[in-house]
Parts: C-alpha cells; sequence; structure tokens
C-alpha cells in the first residue's frame, strides 16, 4: 500500500491517472502532448504508476500502451474508506462516462499464492462463488468447451461461453455472453483473458476484458476491482470480503426477478446501493 499512496501523492501523476481514466490505453507520445514536461519526466511518473500496480502496460506492435488498473484503490476504498461511509458504494469512482469509449479494459493484482492454487480458485465453481458474486463457472475446462455462469438462487444462468484456450496453470481464454439482462444480452460476446505470472512467492494475474463494443454497457466489466480484490482476500487469509455484491447475495433467496437486477447494480457498479438494512441481515458464510 505504501507505493499506492506515495504515488498518489505527486499531483503530476494523479493528474496522469485522470487523464487514462479519461481515455484508456494511451501510448507515451499521446501522454507527453498534454503535459508541460519532458517525455523522459513523463515517462518517470508513469514508471512509478507501474510500480505501485495503478498503471498496467501491455505492447501493440511498436507500442506500450498505458491503461488505469482501478483494483489497488479499490483495496484502499475497502480497508480505509467504507468502514468510515454510511453505506456501501458499488465501485472506486463513476467509470461510466470513460468507459463508454472504451474497447479494452486491463486489471491487475498480486495475489500471495502459488499458480497452481490460483488457478484452481479461478476453475472451481464453488471457490469461485466466495468471490464471484456468489455465482460459481461450471465447465470440463479443456480447449474449445463450454462454460456457464450461474447463481444458486437463480433459475437461469447469468452468462455462457467458450474456453478458446486453456493453459493450466497459467492462461485462460473465454468467449463471454452474459445474460443477466436484456441490455447486457443486447451487448452480444467479449473475451476475457486470465493471466498467472508467478513472481517470487506471489502471481501477478491480469485480467484483460477486450473485444468489447464501443460504448459497451459498464455491467460487462464494472465489477472487476470487486471480483478480484475478493479473490485475493480469499486466497491470502481464508476469509470472504465484504463488498456490495458479497452483501447482496449472502442473505436469503430474493424474490422473483430480483437476482437479475442485483447483478446490474453491482457488476456495473450503478443504480441504488443495497439499504442498510439489507446489508444487516446478510451472513458471512465460512469459506
Amino acid at each position: 500500500m505504501e507505493l499506492v499512496f506515495k504515488a498518489l501523492a505527486d499531483p503530476t501523476r494523479r493528474e496522469l491517472l485522470d487523464e487514462l481514466f479519461r481515455r484508456d490505453g494511451q501510448p507515451l507520445n499521446a501522454l507527453v502532448e498534454r503535459f508541460d514536461m519532458s517525455r523522459i519526466g513523463v515517462a518517470k511518473h508513469l514508471r512509478l504508476l507501474e510500480e505501485a500496480a495503478l498503471v498496467v502496460t501491455k505492447r501493440r506492435g511498436r507500442e506500450k500502451l498505458h491503461y488505469l488498473n482501478p483494483v489497488p484503490i479499490r483495496l484502499v476504498h475497502d480497508r480505509w474508506v467504507s468502514k468510515f461511509t454510511e453505506g456501501w458504494t458499488a465501485g472506486l469512482v463513476d467509470l461510466k462516462e470513460e468507459l463508454e469509449h472504451t474497447m479494452e479494459k486491463v486489471f491487475e493484482i498480486y495475489i500471495r499464492t502459488t499458480p497452481e492454487r490460483l488457478w484452481e480458485a479461478i476453475t472451481d465453481p464453488n471457490i469461485r462463488a466466495k468471490y464471484n458474486f456468489g455465482a460459481g463457472v461450471r465447465s470440463d475446462w479443456t480447449p474449445g468447451s463450454s462454460f456457464t455462469m450461474s447463481h444458486p438462487n437463480g433459475s437461469d444462468p447469468l452468462g455462457e461461453g467458450e474456453n478458446l484456450e486453456v493453459e493450466p496453470p497459467r492462461k485462460l481464454v473465454q468467449s463471454m455472453r452474459a445474460l443477466w439482462g436484456p441490455e447486457v444480452i443486447a451487448e452480444g460476446t467479449s473475451r476475457v483473458t486470465w493471466e498467472i505470472e508467478p513472481v517470487g512467492d506471489s502471481c501477478r494475474l491480469t485480467v484483460t476484458h477486450d473485444q468489447l463494443r464501443e460504448g459497451a454497457n459498464d455491467q460487462l466489466f464494472g465489477g472487476w476491482p470487486m471480483i478480484l480484490s475478493g479473490l485475493k482476500t480469499w486466497l491470502e487469509t481464508g476469509e470472504l470480503l465484504a463488498t456490495p455484491g458479497s452483501l447482496m447475495y449472502l442473505g436469503d433467496r430474493p424474490p422473483e426477478g430480483s437476482l437479475q437486477r442485483s447483478v446490474a447494480r453491482v457488476t456495473g457498479c450503478v443504480g441504488p446501493q443495497p439499504p442498510l438494512a439489507r446489508q444487516a441481515s446478510c451472513g458471512r458464510s465460512e469459506p
């Protein structure tokens, strides 16, 4: 966390994050044009943001593109901010305006675990449900096989797709079609790539959600920071992380049709927050 606070302490680095918030996936040259600073100076600030995992980079041909990674800020929020707020917020910030023009989102997090255990947590439906808002994903996890995502309190699947590449315990590429509401069904199919890289006694997990329609509904990818934060907490502590999603689904069976509406609110980081009375009634199950 120290690297995150150090990175955010500088106003130029905060402005760089604001710029990536407005338009994600920018090369260094584009960012230099927006700042009264040398190329070396901007590159130095970006390097510090990368070290804090607030910025993730990916290469496209000869260009190195920079992406805002909100996961560390989500972790700061969960640890220090949310406990002092009256109601739970479903996201870090309102990403809607910026995400309407985004074709690709990249999320990165470091987890103290082994690649094998992390792979199991991604592919085992019972473990997946612990951090995935109660929804498990079932498949035989072979290349070309199908998968379905469902919640025990719902009769219809919440999502489906195909496992395009399966390389345990390092890489999983999936096509994904969300089914929890007419708005996301209309978006069609996107792609999710999970990449696991060992780093000492930890793993770097990078999730890339791409092939999104320009202006795609932010319900499709707004919940990733909560999902990855919950995954990290469960693998490192064996406990469930209280997020708006987990609070929403750990109570009794919801009324008919409310599950799909709740998914839209939680995963999209939009819509009304769960009432405090509802939060208080939701227990925390043991892992």
